[in-house]
């Protein structure tokens, strides 16, 4: 297990390597990219180009020049941005960090919460009224893009409704937890929903999938013969079974979000998070923030994926050998 532990790990790091190798080959080696053009403006003529090209070493061999970028992001952290000058790198993805993590995470208990309940709900009333019902809530919430959703949330609670039913609803941004924890939840309550709608429903429809499944397997059969209760086989023996596949996916969807994947989201509640950050990068053109939080997702993602290798050669061991 240890040694399949630490391949895992191995692997992860050659990807985060390779990956950061093909994303500033793409922003700083694609033909027709001059950063210099981008930091010096618009009208820079040739020997104002020239020196911003020496001043940050976009003059040098392309290996010089990344080794320089990623040690000026990861070791130095003193990697600036061509936009806002003396702005760093660095502290402003540690600033974003738990702005995401809080969005995330409150939408993860709740997608769970409600996607287990939904889809256990419909494996044991399948053949009845309730469960086409329950799935068909199910695909409207996987329907509902985020982006237009929370902006029917906003002219709702913020414009039609504001001054009668949501009028304890506050103005979109962030509150930090430790400054005001009843207005942080406040402030992201209604993201949470927002983001939550989309994955409950999709955690909802594998999960009855997964459980009407085990009901018809063998060990189900054996636990009727002994007599056992349908609701203790549904909740002690397939339920169970069937959460290692949703634990699965849970762990590749938390690490994307956290990631920066929930960006529509941060960007229609105005969550100052990774995703709005590297929204705002990407519409400047900031190649050093977008690198940075390039790599802080692919860190996130590949992590994400080697916990839950991890956790299936735990929970299999046929699958240390794969």
């Amino acid at each position: 297990m240890l040694y399949f532990a630490v391949r895992r790990l191995v692997s992860a790091l050659l990807v985060m390597f390779a990956i950061s190798v093909l994303v500033f080959l793409i922003f700083f080696a694609t033909p027709g990219v001059d950063p210099a053009a981008r930091i010096a403006g618009r009208n820079a003529d040739q020997v104002t180009l020239a020196q911003v090209r020496h001043s940050f070493g976009l003059d040098r061999p392309l290996p010089v020049r990344y080794l320089l970028m990623m040690r000026h992001l990861l070791v130095d952290r003193d990697l600036e941005s061509f936009v806002n000058r003396g702005s760093r790198v660095i502290p402003q993805i540690v600033q974003a960090v738990p702005v995401t993590l809080s969005l995330v995470v409150g939408a993860a208990v709740l997608w769970m919460a409600v996607g287990i309940l939904m889809g256990t709900a419909a494996a044991a009333l399948r053949g009845t009224a309730a469960d086409p019902v329950i799935m068909l809530v199910g695909v409207i919430g996987v329907s509902l893009p985020a982006y237009w959703l929370g902006e029917v949330v906003n002219l709702i609670t913020q414009k039609q409704l504001h001054d009668t039913v949501f009028s304890w609803v506050p103005p979109p941004g962030y509150v930090g937890l430790g400054r005001d924890p009843a207005q942080w939840a406040l402030h992201m309550l209604f993201p949470w929903l927002t983001l939550s709608l989309l994955y409950a429903g999709i955690y909802a429809r594998l999960l009855r999938g997964e459980v009407v499944t085990a009901m018809n397997e063998d060990y189900v059969r054996t636990a009727r013969a002994k007599g056992l209760s349908e609701r203790r086989i549904l909740i002690r023996h397939a339920l169970r079974c069937s959460l290692i596949p949703i634990v699965s996916l849970f762990g590749l969807d938390f690490g994307a979000l956290v990631g920066g994947a929930a960006l529509l989201t941060e960007v229609v509640f105005g969550l100052p998070g990774v995703g709005k950050l590297t929204y705002d990068a990407l519409q400047n053109l900031d190649l050093p923030v977008i690198m940075g939080t390039v790599l802080y997702a692919a860190f996130f993602v590949v992590l994400a994926n080697a916990l839950v290798d991890v956790l299936y050669a735990r929970l299999d061991p046929r699958a240390r050998h794969a």
